[in-house]
């Protein structure tokens, strides 16, 4: 029952059973807010392997990261009402407190921000979540969890000495857990867009069992209505050009075309987990463009482009 009770609800902690062992294991929870031109990410979260157990929260902005490390026993979690606790940093889905100071880094950061009005994607039987079917297969490297495609934001929170004002700015949240990052991925967001949208992107190598496939799941929202591209919707990669620098996808459902194009820029370092350990190095985008048109048969129904985009390109 309780696994069911966790599967529908994503935002909670999953991995309790994993706390007092070395079984590799990674939970993190993604907090993006932007406002105007400026924005700030939080990534909370834990990473258990045969040789460390620890907390971790890290930061992204415009130009600067950083990876703040935390004991395990700085990690609190609630179910009711969802709430992740590490050190004297909170985050919930209707808001955050964060209060961080790491001396080597010579990092301060205090604020608060609150969340309301969110978006989110319908759940149903078949998908309880994003990953649809494959939610129920209890041996995935990697799950994937989207939280809030759009939330309106208010707060304040500065950082080194700088104040970033978050008044009717607009918020993102998703998660992941399992095991390791995927050995390749690509993942895109962007909601803001001149028109009332939210857009987010992932295609990833999937390892299952003796072999891998390329997995994807898209999510297009027009204000309240969604348009999901994904592999077990039966939609298709029609066209695939991703590199370092760019990407330029087509995908196709039915009637449906779905055109994503970007250009990444100014990368920032996160960690990624590998087997339960934080110890690769990838980049992260918080300032990209994202054009998203959608096509129906030859009919422009949507076509836009979004501001202040994550993006990760990650190539083996």
């Amino acid at each position: 029952m309780k696994k069911l009770f966790l599967m529908k609800n994503p935002d909670l902690f999953q991995g309790e059973q994993y706390l007092n062992t070395n079984t590799n294991y990674f939970e993190g929870w993604y907090f993006k807010n932007v406002n105007g031109e400026r924005g700030i990410s939080f990534i909370p979260g834990i990473h258990i392997s045969d040789t460390a157990k620890n907390a971790f929260i890290q930061v992204i902005t415009n130009d600067s990261s950083y990876y703040v490390p935390y004991s395990i026993s700085d990690f609190a979690f609630s179910f009711d009402p969802f709430c992740i606790t590490i050190g004297k940093n909170t985050f919930t889905k209707e808001g955050l407190h964060i209060e961080i100071e790491d001396k080597k880094q010579k990092l301060h950061i205090l604020g608060d921000i609150f969340y309301f009005d969110s978006k989110n994607i319908k759940p149903r039987f078949l998908a309880p979540n994003i990953m649809g079917p494959f939610s129920y297969i209890p041996f995935m490297e990697c799950n994937h969890a989207i939280l809030s495609m759009q939330n309106k934001i208010n707060g304040f929170i500065k950082i080194n000495g700088n104040l970033l004002d978050f008044g009717h700015g607009t918020g993102y949240i998703e998660k992941d857990w399992g095991f390791s990052f995927p050995k390749s991925y690509i993942w895109c967001q962007g909601n803001c867009f001149k028109k009332d949208a939210s857009f987010m992107l992932s295609i990833a190598d999937i390892p299952f069992q003796l072999f891998h496939f390329r997995g994807f799941i898209c999510v297009l929202m027009i204000d309240n209505q969604e348009f999901q591209f994904t592999t077990y919707n039966h939609a298709k990669i029609e066209k695939y050009h991703v590199d370092d620098s760019l990407l330029d996808i087509i995908l196709k459902k039915g009637c449906y075309f779905l055109h994503i194009q970007s250009e990444y820029e100014n990368g920032m370092k996160l960690m990624a987990p590998v087997k339960g350990k934080m110890e690769k190095d990838i980049l992260e985008s918080i300032t990209t463009f994202v054009t998203v048109t959608l096509k129906k048969d030859d009919e422009i129904i949507f076509s836009d482009t979004s501001t202040n985009c994550g993006l990760e390109i990650v190539l083996s």
